[in-house]
């Protein structure tokens, strides 16, 4: 699977939002809040434009390509409820958000590269596929090795704790255990998944 390796600070300042939490590409946003380009205060985007920047939210800050969202779209609208936040829920539940949602990491490309490096298990089998959907009772640790025990009890303590309502934590043993699914409320992304829908059933 493909992933952005551009510049991240344009990302940020296009979409207008912190999607890559690096350092430098969070100071890059604070010094300039505004879209690049020329003249990019003086830009009303069209509502193709509005829901194209909708959609590149979703897959910047989820690590998606087209066609895995495409994928993600068409198994929501098989699921019962309303298909923008099933489609967001799908993502919620992949490892690469989870692991850095329960605080083994400051970043999502950092859990990602984890778990394609074979740093993580799911239910004591090693997992290199960032895009595993996590169900409810599957339990992440990281693998028994001294070298990566210390370095992501290192990055938990420094994170501190970020408490789900469906995922439990717990820094003394790097073990991440997933309760239940996650619910409209626990979507950590602000975005009008409407719209993206619309986007996606031209």
């Amino acid at each position: 699977m493909a992933r952005y390796t551009g510049p991240k600070a344009r990302v940020n300042r296009r979409i207008g939002m912190l999607v890559y939490e690096s350092a430098g590409a969070q100071r890059a946003l604070e010094r300039r809040d505004h879209p690049p380009g020329m003249h990019p205060r003086g830009r009303r985007p069209s509502n193709y434009g509005a829901a194209l920047l909708e959609k590149q939210k979703i897959k910047h800050y989820y690590g998606l390509g087209e066609r895995q969202l495409r994928r993600y779209f068409d198994k929501a609208g098989r699921m019962k409820g309303n298909t923008g936040q099933q489609l967001l829920m799908i993502c919620e539940r992949r490892l690469d958000n989870v692991i850095r949602r329960a605080g083994f990491c400051k970043t999502r490309p950092q859990a990602r590269q984890g778990v394609v490096h074979r740093h993580f298990q799911v239910n004591g089998i090693t997992v290199d596929k960032p895009s595993y959907i996590l169900r409810p009772g599957d339990v992440v640790t990281v693998r028994p090795r001294t070298n990566l025990q210390t370095m992501y009890r290192s990055a938990a303590e420094e994170l501190g704790a970020q408490p789900l309502d469906w995922v439990t934590f717990d820094a003394e043993t790097l073990r991440a255990t997933v309760q239940g699914l996650p619910g409209p409320s626990d979507i950590s992304l602000p975005v009008d998944a409407n719209i993206v829908v619309e986007f996606l059933s031209r």
